[in-house]
């Protein structure tokens, strides 16, 4: 059975931090990319943050550079998405993805999704 199922999500006031995790069943993640995306209405979806297998690195987008951290724990098998100063342009459904080839942070590239978790950030 292959899974990934996120969890985390919420309403929180601007300015408020949550932790997104995406717990997988069936991919065992290190040997994936993997990588949190967002939908919010009438924008398509975008890459927030992603991990490269193939060496390591991290991409964000610029929007969320130096609020976000993406991460992930290969004993728990789950990847995180930690959201610091949230602002109400964050809003969105968050998904997680993971793919065995993906090498840039764009959702056509990433062929494995989570259901999604709603983020609201409102006072």
């Amino acid at each position: 059975q292959f899974d990934l199922v996120e969890s985390g999500g919420g309403l929180v006031q601007p300015g408020g931090s949550l932790r997104l995790s995406c717990a997988a069943t069936g991919y065992t993640l290190p040997f994936y990319s993997i990588g949190w995306f967002r939908l919010a209405p009438g924008k398509e979806r975008e890459g927030v943050s992603c991990i490269d297998n193939r060496d390591g690195s991290t991409f964000y987008a610029n929007s969320v550079k130096g609020r976000f951290t993406i991460s992930r724990d290969s004993a728990k098998n789950t990847m995180y998405l930690q959201m610091n100063s949230l602002q109400p342009e964050d809003t969105a459904v968050y998904y997680c993805a993971v793919d065995e080839s993906a090498t840039t942070c764009e959702a056509q590239k990433y062929a494995y999704w989570g259901q999604g978790t709603q983020v609201t950030v409102s006072s």
